[in-house]
């Protein structure tokens, strides 16, 4: 049995879905098709989920939300007239959406949860009936009522145990089910959503459950590549790598994958595939558990723009116990998110996204200041994290020589280094204005 997942760009209007029923028909093991809302049709145009934010936001701003829930229903309604499938689906999703402004409640993150939703649970319908329509036996089914069972952090939203459990029936349906992605529901019967991008997650979870023999991921590339093609266009595909290489890659910014989809996989020990929907003959990427590699094989490097770093130096901080400690819960009581902490004898850095110290910053430096007392305090915006990851770096003499003397020969300056407890990764902070020509240094150094 195959779990299948479909992105956003595979299932954006009525000739991409009419592509992933072929893609599904071609293959009997495909059973369980996990769908996303709609993506961009083209380049300027907007994914059904941001639409559906933009209506939340208005009819919670007392809005006439008119307009906006328009036009969701009309996104809906050209897939469903291009797909000649019956017109009371639009008449009943423009309902369903009314319903769901009715029902809002006043817990804003659970409505913004209940909308958001909407977004994968009608077009997992319409995708149902246009698989009917060409004389497949499918049947939609309801995230919830099959047992994907949440925590209630609405937007954060967690997979209980339990769902593992209710959701194994799944791999007796005799049709092709299928599942809308990104939510399910809690213990009280609530909507709620995993992360943006949770599709990834719902199909790894589904895939766990029902012992699939691989959960195949489909998106708009060929497969995973070793360097993102936009800054690299020759980068090479990646044919096969680890759970352990994926995760590095798309926690630093690899765009393809879900970084915490691959969590349930990785426990069930699924092999995932990367695949295009647009070329399913194409191989793709296989991710799985342990793989052969040569010693200082390096399978890809991303990387992301976006960070910061706070720089502490106090004489003597070696010796003063709690130091680290203490600087981390200034930042967990402020709510913010740490990325990497390198260390020296009497200094100690903290990188994090921007967007986690927003406007707290001056909170956060005046609380340091006060109490920890450091001899000299700095905040350097404008960073751009690098990975350098693969497995057969692990214990391999010269990486980082090969790496530093790269970006010395590109003109980079190297503002920070940091190599993972696991030796798979090595991580180098530049400056964002330097994040392309790093790249394309390190692309040279490893795959040329």
């Amino acid at each position: 049995m195959k779990v299948v997942k479909f992105g956003g760009s595979s299932v954006a209007n009525a000739e991409q879905i009419s592509k992933v029923i072929d893609v599904v028909a071609a293959d009997a093991d495909r059973r369980i098709v996990v769908v996303s809302a709609p993506g961009k049709r083209h380049g300027d145009d907007t994914k059904v989920t941001d639409l559906l934010i933009g209506l939340a936001n208005v009819v919670l701003e007392n809005g006439d939300y008119e307009a906006a829930l328009q036009a969701v229903v009309a996104r809906y309604a050209e897939i469903q007239q291009e797909l000649g499938l019956p017109a009371d689906i639009a008449v009943a999703i423009e309902a369903d959406l009314r319903g769901r402004i009715e029902d809002r409640g006043t817990h804003i993150l659970h409505f913004m949860d209940t909308m958001k939703a909407s977004g994968e649970d009608n077009n997992a319908k319409i995708i149902a009936e246009a698989f009917c329509k060409q004389g497949h036996a499918a049947r939609y089914v309801n995230p919830g009522e099959a047992g994907m069972l949440l925590s209630d952090e609405f937007g954060n939203a967690e997979v209980l145990p339990e769902s593992f459990e209710k959701l194994a029936a799944l791999k007796d349906a005799s049709e092709i089910i299928i599942f809308p992605g990104f939510f399910g529901s809690t213990k009280a019967g609530e909507v709620a959503t995993f992360p943006r991008g949770g599709s990834d997650i719902t199909g790894a979870i589904l895939a766990a459950a029902v012992k699939a023999d691989v959960y195949e991921n489909f998106t708009d590339v060929d497969s995973v590549y070793a360097m993102d093609p936009r800054i690299v266009p020759d980068a090479p595909a990646i044919e096969l790598m680890t759970y352990r290489e994926m995760r590095e890659l798309a926690y630093a910014g690899f765009g393809v994958f879900h970084d915490e989809a691959i969590i349930p996989a990785v426990h069930a020990e699924i092999p995932i595939c990367i695949k295009n929907t647009n070329r399913p003959e194409a191989p793709g990427t296989m991710i799985v558990p342990e793989r052969i590699y040569e010693q200082t094989e390096v399978a890809g490097i991303s990387s992301a723009d976006g960070f910061c770093a706070i720089y502490i130096d106090k004489y003597m901080m070696n010796r003063e116990i709690g130091f680290g400690r203490r600087l981390l819960q200034i930042l967990e009581e402020e709510e913010i998110s740490f990325e990497h902490t390198p260390s020296g004898i009497d200094n100690m850095s903290v990188i994090l996204e921007s967007s986690e110290l927003g406007d707290k910053e001056d909170t956060v430096v005046e609380r340091i200041s006060k109490e920890l007392g450091p001899d000299d305090i700095a905040v350097e915006h404008g960073l751009a994290l690098l990975m350098v990851v693969g497995e057969g770096m692990h214990y391999a003499v010269g990486m980082a020589a090969r790496a530093t003397q790269a970006l010395s020969e590109a003109g980079v300056n190297i503002e920070m280094i940091n190599q993972g407890a696991s030796e798979i990764s090595m991580m180098f902070a530049v400056k964002e204005t330097d994040r392309k020509r790093a790249v394309n240094a390190l692309g040279h150094a490893f795959f040329s």
